[in-house]
C-alpha cells in the first residue's frame, strides 16, 4: 500500500456455517461486511511503534460512555453503562493513576513504552478525563435524565419537588438519616476528619451568630444508605445528599449555614502485601486491607462552582494540586444509577436472556445426566452467558462433591459470588471426606475480604486452602475431579476463562473445556503440586503456563504463521495487549503479509494499519449487553494449513505473562476447535458494538452496514442447538406413543 492512500479494510467473507454474513473471516480476504474506512499513514506520521496503555483504557471508558449516550440501547440499560463508567473511572485513579504518581514520588523517571514521561502521562491522561467527564454530563443530564422522565421515571432535585414530596421525604430523613449522619466540625479543637477513599461528602460552612465565626464542617454521607431515596410511587428518586443538604439545620442546630458543597476523595487502593509464607500473606493482605483506607489521595471531586475557598481548603488537607482536582457536572458518583437500574420496567430493560443447557448435558427424561459418562466420551465446550454455568461449571464440581466414587476435588478460586453453590458443594465434600485441595487467590484486588472469609470457611471444614504464591497471582481458572472407576482412577478436568462465579457468568462472556483427556489430567495434577507443594516443572502435555511458557508459546505460534506469509492466519480474541515481545512478534508476521485480527476488548497499545510495520493488522473492540472476557487464540485453519485453538485466563499483557500463574489449553477436538473459530469469525462480523483502532490510537464505531449483533446471533444458536436436542426426544417419544 502506498503511504497516503486511502485503504478499505473490512472484515473478509467466508461463509460461516451458522450465519452465511460472517464471512471469509479465517481466508484473509479484504471484501466483506464491515467496510472501514482508514487513512493509510505512514510510521512516522504515528510516532512511536507502542500507543500508552493508559489513555487506551480510558478508551474502553470511553466506549462504555457511547453506549450510555447510544438511543438504540434500552434506557435503564443506557443507565447501567452510565454507572459501569463511574465505577472504571474509580478504579482507574485508584489503580494506574496512583500507581504513577508512587512512580514519581519514588523519583522514578523512566519512560513508559510509548516514550511518555510520568508527568506526560498525567497531563495526558488528565487531559482525557476532563473530555470524558463532560461527556458524561452531557448524556446524563441532556440526554438520559429528560428521557427517564418521559417513560415516567424522573431523576429529581430536592428544588424541584413540591410540598406533599418534601413532606414524605422529611418523614424518611428523620427516621431514617438523621440518626446516621455524624456532622465533624474543624477548629483549633477538631483536626480535619480522615476522608475515606470514595466518600461522598458535604463540605459545610456554618456561622455561629453569637461569635461571628465562620467554620467548616464534614459531613459524610452514609455509605450504606441507597444513593438515590425513592419516593413512594417507586419511580422518582432524589440524590441522598441533596436530601441531607436540605436538613443542615437538624445537625447544626442555632447555627447559620452559609454554604454546602458535594466532593469526593479517591485514594491510592492499589495492594501491595509484604508476601511471605502462606499464613504470614493472610495477615499481610488484611494488614494492607486497613492501610488501603489511609491510601495518598489522588483525586478530588467537587461540582461546578464549589469555590476557591472550599477548594484550597480540601487541596491543603489533602495535600494535592490543582491537577487533582475535577469538576462534575451533576451528582457525583453515578455508580449509584444501579439502584436505578434496577426497577422493574420490562419495557426499558434488554430482553431477558435464559441460558442454554450445554448439548451432551441436558437432563433425560427425569434422569439427571451423569456428566462423567458424557465426559469419559466427548470433550464439553461451554460459553456462557449462552450456555448456562448452572447446568454445566457448577454442576461438575456439585455432582463430583456427591458421588461417593469421588475420591479429591482440586480448584482454583480467583473471584467467586457471594452465595456460592460451588463454594458450598467444595465444603460438603470435604466433611465427607473426600481430599479437596482450594487455591484461594487473596491478592484478587478488591476481592481480598470476600476471599479471606472464604479461606477461613474453607479451612474450617477441613479444605486444604493456599492463598497464593509468593510474587505472583495464581489467576489460572481450573479444576480438577479425581474418581475412582472399575479400570482404575481417572481424572476429569475444567479449564476456563472466566471466574468460578455464578453471577458474573450471567454477564460475562466466557468459554470454558470439560474434560476426561488422561493428558489434560495429568498436567492439571502437576499444577496443583506446583501450587500447592514445591515444584520448578516448567514442561506440560498440553498446559501452557505462565509465567514459565504463555509468552514464548504465543510468540512460536504467531512465527509460525510468519513462515507462511499470506498464506498465514492470526486471530486473538483477549481483553488486552500491552505485553512489547508479543506486540513486536504480531508486527514481524505482518510485515510478512499474514493476515491478523485482533478482537481486544480493552487495552491494545498495538499500531493497526501502519504501512511496513502492521498494515495487514486490524483491530475490533466489541462493547455490549456481555462483557466479552474469553481468550481464544486460533492459528491457521486456512489455505491447508492446520487449525490451532487455545483459550484460557491469559491476556497478552507483561502482568499476565510475568507476574501471575496463568493456563492456556490447546482444543484438539476438530469440532470443538471449528465452533471456536466460528466465535471468533462472528465476533468479526459484528457491525452493532463494535470500534475499530486507527494508526494514530483513535477508535471509530464500525459502521453499521447489516445491523449484525455477534450477541444476539450466538444467543440464537444457543436455542438452535437446545432445539435440535429436544427433537430427537420428541421424537421417540412420538414413535413410543
Amino acid at each position: 500500500m502506498v503511504p497516503g492512500a486511502r485503504a478499505t479494510l473490512a472484515g473478509p467473507g467466508r461463509e460461516a456455517a451458522a450465519h452465511g454474513e460472517a464471512g471469509a473471516l479465517r481466508g484473509g480476504s479484504l471484501s466483506g461486511v464491515m467496510a472501514i474506512e482508514v487513512q493509510a499513514v505512514t510510521q512516522a506520521d504515528v510516532g512511536p511503534r507502542f500507543l500508552n496503555r493508559d489513555l487506551s483504557e480510558l478508551d474502553l471508558n470511553g466506549r462504555i460512555l457511547d453506549l450510555a449516550g447510544d438511543p438504540q440501547v434500552p434506557l435503564l440499560e443506557r443507565v447501567k453503562f452510565l454507572a459501569i463508567f463511574s465505577t472504571q473511572l474509580d478504579t482507574f485513579f485508584q489503580v494506574r493513576v496512583a500507581a504513577i504518581k508512587d512512580q514519581m514520588a519514588a523519583g522514578l523517571r523512566a519512560r513508559s513504552p510509548d516514550g511518555r514521561t510520568p508527568q506526560e502521562q498525567l497531563r495526558d491522561i488528565r487531559s482525557k478525563v476532563e473530555e470524558l467527564l463532560a461527556r458524561q454530563g452531557e448524556i446524563f443530564l441532556g440526554e438520559v435524565v429528560p428521557a427517564l422522565a418521559r417513560a415516567g421515571v424522573r431523576l429529581s432535585s430536592w428544588e424541584a419537588l413540591d410540598e406533599g414530596d418534601r413532606s414524605e421525604l422529611v418523614n424518611v430523613f428523620y427516621e431514617r438519616i438523621f440518626p446516621v449522619l455524624t456532622p465533624l466540625a474543624v477548629d483549633p479543637g477538631h483536626p480535619f476528619p480522615y476522608i475515606s477513599s470514595l466518600s461522598l461528602n458535604l463540605g459545610v460552612w456554618v456561622l455561629d451568630p453569637v461569635s461571628a465565626e465562620r467554620r467548616f464542617a464534614r459531613v459524610k454521607v452514609p455509605p450504606l444508605l441507597p444513593r438515590f431515596v425513592v419516593l413512594p410511587d417507586g419511580e422518582r428518586f432524589v440524590p441522598l445528599e441533596q436530601l441531607i443538604a436540605a436538613h443542615l439545620g437538624a445537625l447544626f442546630p442555632d447555627m447559620q449555614i452559609v454554604a454546602h458543597h458535594p466532593f469526593r476523595v479517591t485514594r491510592n487502593a492499589d495492594l501491595t502485601p509484604e508476601e511471605g509464607e502462606a499464613d504470614d500473606l493472610l495477615v499481610a493482605v488484611e494488614m494492607e486491607l486497613r492501610r488501603r483506607r489511609f491510601g495518598r489521595a489522588v483525586r478530588l471531586e467537587l461540582e461546578p462552582g464549589a469555590g476557591d475557598e472550599v477548594r484550597d481548603l480540601l487541596m491543603r488537607e489533602l495535600e494535592i494540586g490543582s491537577e487533582d482536582v475535577y469538576e462534575v457536572r451533576g451528582p457525583l458518583d453515578l455508580s449509584g444509577l444501579w439502584a436505578v437500574q434496577a426497577l422493574d420496567r420490562p419495557d426499558l430493560h434488554d430482553p431477558p436472556w435464559a441460558p442454554m443447557t450445554p448439548p451432551g448435558l441436558a437432563t433425560a427424561g427425569d434422569e439427571p445426566t451423569d456428566l462423567f459418562a458424557v465426559l469419559r466420551e466427548r470433550d464439553i465446550l461451554v460459553h456462557h452467558p449462552y450456555d448456562s454455568f448452572t447446568t454445566s461449571v457448577e454442576a461438575f464440581i456439585t455432582s463430583a462433591a456427591a458421588d461417593p466414587a469421588v475420591l479429591a476435588i482440586k480448584q482454583t478460586l480467583y473471584r467467586t459470588s457471594g452465595e456460592s453453590r460451588i463454594v458450598a458443594a467444595l465444603i460438603r465434600a470435604a466433611e465427607e471426606g473426600k481430599q479437596v485441595a482450594v487455591l484461594v487467590e487473596l491478592k484478587a484486588r478488591f476481592d481480598e475480604q470476600a476471599n479471606i472469609a472464604w479461606a477461613r470457611a474453607l479451612e474450617e471444614a477441613g479444605v486444604h486452602v493456599v492463598y497464593g504464591l509468593v510474587g505472583l497471582k495464581t489467576h489460572c481458572k481450573a479444576a480438577l475431579v479425581v474418581r475412582e472407576e472399575e479400570d482404575g482412577v481417572r481424572r476429569y478436568c475444567h479449564i476456563g476463562t472466566g471466574n468460578y462465579n455464578a453471577d458474573t457468568a450471567h454477564e460475562y462472556e466466557d468459554v470454558g473445556l470439560l474434560s476426561a483427556d488422561p493428558n489434560l489430567g495429568a498436567d492439571l495434577t502437576d499444577l496443583f503440586n506446583f501450587l500447592t507443594g514445591y515444584s520448578r516443572q516448567a514442561r506440560y502435555r498440553r498446559l501452557v503456563l505462565a509465567p514459565m511458557s504463555v509468552r514464548s508459546r504465543m510468540i512460536e505460534l504467531i512465527r509460525a504463521e510468519a513462515v507462511a506469509g499470506p498464506e498465514g492466519r492470526v486471530i486473538m480474541k483477549l481483553n488486552g495487549l500491552d505485553d512489547p515481545a508479543v506486540v513486536d512478534a504480531l508486527y514481524e508476521a505482518s510485515r510478512a503479509g499474514v493476515p491478523i485480527d485482533l478482537i481486544v476488548r480493552g487495552i491494545c497499545v498495538l499500531r493497526p494499519g501502519v504501512p511496513g510495520l502492521s498494515e495487514t493488522i486490524r483491530v475490533r473492540s466489541i462493547v455490549g449487553r456481555f462483557l466479552e472476557h474469553s481468550r481464544i487464540f486460533a492459528f491457521g485453519g486456512v489455505n491447508g494449513r492446520p487449525l490451532q485453538v487455545l483459550i484460557g485466563s491469559s491476556d497478552m499483557r507483561g502482568r499476565n505473562l510475568d507476574r501471575r500463574v496463568e493456563a492456556l489449553v490447546p482444543v484438539v477436538d476438530p469440532e470443538l476447535a471449528e465452533r471456536l473459530a466460528e466465535v471468533l469469525d462472528l465476533n468479526l462480523a459484528d457491525d452493532t458494538n463494535s470500534w475499530a483502532l486507527q494508526a494514530d490510537g483513535t477508535w471509530q464505531r464500525v459502521p453499521c452496514l447489516k445491523g449484525f449483533s455477534v450477541q444476539r446471533r450466538l444467543q440464537e444458536l444457543a436455542v438452535e442447538r437446545a432445539r435440535r436436542r429436544r427433537e430427537p426426544d420428541s421424537l421417540a417419544a412420538t414413535r413410543r406413543a
